[in-house]
């Protein structure tokens, strides 16, 4: 190197990133500036089909800022070395994909790793998962989603935390911190996406992409604080969500993006549509693709996915000044300076070393956790008579159709996953339980009776063959290997795609071939202990009330037979608990813990019916398991509730403690809620509200003292006029191990001194 370009380096790398990302716009034509705007799929391109792809003469002439739905890193390298070696600036490329929940290695699906409460765990997948797919050449995740949802008619809540805000903002933001890590520029952690912005979960009639309608105040104290602890957490992009919002789709909604998410709350990353979100507002009735293009990029949207309206229209409006320079300029740095923050400029080819990912994607290491995530994950509903965990001995029927499809163990939204290389429940319970014990199995049904119905919900490489014996002929079957069995294990439930995205239901029941193979199952007057796979909260009323051990494991991922064959015999003792209230039937939905009171509100829990109150004439309005809920091998005692004061200032703090005390038989963990109700408000507040959880390990015989300490921050909510307030009165306070309680204490927040 010459001393002339040594000089010239260095005074390169000295520059701030503003700087730099100031003297390379200057350098940029209108086109090359729009094409970083532009975010198109490369498919499945594999290495040797990069430079003779479509897509390959876009990017050589700056046309393209990021791809995505693309991994392998010998792939990734190829696609990067014509951006930065033959375009004309070298700027280098993005590489997202939707890495949602682990990357080969696969953990439960979001809603049941919200199950474990273990905000460590959590930041830990997403680490694990940054790690593999950094390796791989991904260097930006669509991901955390933290729509909140109360709807589980929609196939997206499974993609997400729950119903609860303060639940779902702890996990965006362990999410957002497990994937960027302290330092974007490391070749080991990528950028996150926090989505879908916003207001996604809340679509009418559960049917997804619908329309969103609710007043501002809901948004602000409902759906909006997880979104918001991202952007506090350093989330590097957002995603604009397919919805409407007071009447303007999110895409091109300036007050979403612009007003409340860079001026209010003070992001400065870059907003990404949503697959195909600028061209949907054509549909929407929002103009034609050049309309609908100039409302995007002015409203704060910055790259478009898929659509290519930027790309084909954008020179249009600014030629006749319906787009300004200066609007395209601050998209365009958005962009450039995210690429400096990941150290794309300096070493484009980090994110695609080849020996790399083949020593550190799918380890032993890695699905060894993945297992231990996966039993922490699942939540047990019912134990009667104590039926688990099983024995390591006799005879132990696997009956149903989810008993051994390595392709559903994942779960949806699991694209990078190698689905054969998952473990089934049947392998899990002979490698668990080895010689100890005889597992005898049988498919026992199809998924469904309609066929059609079937391939809807086994769609995108996750097929469970069907048998094309009778229904009678698989029953039957059935019957005649349980007869034999000491124990029968019914592996029943949902199939992975059957949530998902364009996954919303109107029934939330098992489907009806599974539920009559488990009532004959139950028949034979043998133990049955129901599996349950499901990736959204469902109703099985039936089934609680004549299943003696329900245990929903969600879909737990690449470990899935070896994680759920450890709960089942004791080897981990399940300590999950619900985000995400089940109903007794689908009825009762929208259905969660922290619903507003009403002026008639129904006086008993035990479902009496009473004229002129708030209530059904058919069912009660409790649900059939409430947030929070969960049960252990072992029982956990809650002693008397103990208050550091009565009255607090708005300067002072309190402390609520209890004692909890393992009272059973094993050793186990324990999610210790504390809940709050404001019992006057200026408007009307929750009848509880969580403001605090700890996960706690006890040894059987063991207590241990919890204690919470609350402030001022955690009494405030947002007025009529979107004040975030504190307001003096009484106040309700519990803890408990859900959200099923009555409150019996309370203390007073005092006017400001």
């Amino acid at each position: 190197m010459s001393c002339q370009s040594q000089k010239v380096t260095t005074v390169q790398n000295t520059l701030s990133i503003e700087e730099k990302v100031d003297s390379l716009m200057k350098l940029m034509t209108l086109e090359e500036k729009i094409g970083q705007l532009n975010l198109p799929s490369a498919g499945q391109i594999t290495t040797g089909q990069a430079t003779n792809s479509d897509i390959a003469g876009k990017i050589e002439k700056g046309l393209v800022g990021g791809l995505f739905n693309i991994k392998s890193a010998a792939s990734i390298h190829e696609i990067q070395k014509i951006a930065v070696e033959k375009s004309r600036l070298k700027i280098p490329l993005l590489f997202g994909m939707d890495v949602i929940h682990g990357y080969k290695t696969t953990f439960p699906i979001p809603l049941g790793l919200s199950s474990s409460w273990d905000m460590d765990l959590i930041e830990e997948t997403a680490r694990v998962a940054a790690k593999e797919a950094s390796a791989d050449g991904i260097n930006w995740t669509f991901s955390p989603m933290v729509d909140i949802s109360r709807d589980p008619r929609w196939g997206r809540v499974s993609e997400g935390s729950g119903e609860d805000i303060f639940v779902g903002s702890r996990i965006a933001e362990a999410m957002v911190k497990g994937y960027q890590g302290e330092d974007l520029a490391l070749d080991n952690t990528i950028m996150a996406c926090v989505k879908h912005f916003a207001l996604y979960g809340a679509a009418e009639a559960g049917r997804d992409y619908n329309t969103v309608d609710m007043s501002k105040i809901r948004m602000y104290n409902e759906y909006l604080p997880p979104y918001k602890a991202a952007v506090d957490a350093g989330v590097g992009t957002v995603m604009a969500s397919f919805n409407e919002i007071d009447g303007v789709p999110a895409t091109g909604n300036k007050w979403l993006l612009t007003d409340l998410l860079r001026k209010d709350w003070g992001f400065n990353g870059f907003v990404v549509t949503d697959y195909t979100g600028i061209n949907e507002m054509i549909a929407h009735g929002m103009g034609d693709l050049q309309q609908v293009s100039a409302l995007a990029l002015k409203a704060g949207s910055d790259m478009d996915m898929v659509g290519e309206g930027f790309l084909t229209t954008l020179k249009h409006s600014i030629d006749q000044d319906k787009v300004s320079i200066v609007e395209l300029d601050n998209a365009v740095k958005k962009i450039i300076t995210a690429k400096y923050k990941l150290g794309l400029f300096e070493h484009p080819y980090q994110y695609s070393n080849v020996e790399r990912a083949n020593k550190e994607v799918f380890t032993k290491e890695n699905r060894r956790f993945a297992r231990r995530v996966s039993a922490e994950s699942m939540v047990l509903l019912k134990n009667e008579n104590n039926v688990l965990p099983l024995k390591k001995s006799g005879t132990i029927a696997l009956i149903g159709p989810l008993s051994n499809t390595a392709l559903n163990m994942s779960g949806t939204w699991s694209v990078a996953t190698d689905q054969e290389k998952s473990i089934p429940l049947l392998e899990g319970l002979k490698t668990v339980v080895g010689n100890k014990a005889t597992i005898v199995h049988a498919k026992g049904s199809n998924v469904d009776y309609d066929i059609d119905f079937e391939k809807r919900v086994t769609m995108f490489g996750k097929e469970i063959p069907r048998d094309g014996r009778s229904d009678k002929d698989l029953l039957d079957e059935a019957l005649k290997v349980a007869s034999n069995a000491d124990v029968i294990v019914a592996a029943i439930g949902e199939t992975a795609e059957f949530s998902g995205e364009s996954s919303s239901v109107t029934n939330l029941q098992i489907p009806q071939v599974q539920k009559e193979l488990l009532n004959a199952l139950l028949k034979t007057g043998k133990p049955v202990v129901l599996v349950l796979f499901t990736g959204r909260p469902l109703a099985i009323t039936e089934e609680a009330k004549n299943v003696p051990a329900i245990l929903n494991v969600w879909f737990p991922g690449s470990e899935a037979g070896l994680a759920i064959s450890d709960v089942l015999f004791g080897d981990v003792n399940p300590s999950g608990k619900l985000t995400a209230t089940f109903p007794m039937n689908v009825g009762q939905v929208p259905i969660f813990y922290n619903h507003k009171n009403t002026g008639r509100p129904l006086g008993n829990k035990e479902g009496r019916f009473e004229k002129f109150k708030s209530n059904y004439l058919d069912v009660k309005n409790e649900p059939l398991y409430p947030f929070g809920y969960g049960l252990s091998y072992t029982t956990f005692d809650y002693g008397t509730l103990q208050l550091s004061t009565k009255e607090i200032s708005f300067s002072e703090k309190l402390t609520a403690s209890v004692m909890v005390t393992n009272s059973g038989n094993y050793d186990g963990a324990e999610v210790v809620q504390l809940y709050i109700r404001d019992k006057i408000g200026s408007v009307t507040r929750p009848v509880k509200e969580l403001k605090g959880f700890q996960k706690i390990f006890l040894k059987k015989g063991e207590s241990k003292k919890v204690s919470f300490t609350l402030s001022i921050e955690d009494l405030k909510f947002y007025n009529s006029e979107l004040n975030f307030i504190a307001e003096p009165g009484d106040f309700d306070i519990a803890i408990a191990g859900s959200s099923d309680f009555d409150f019996e204490e309370g203390f007073v927040l005092k006017n400001r001194e």
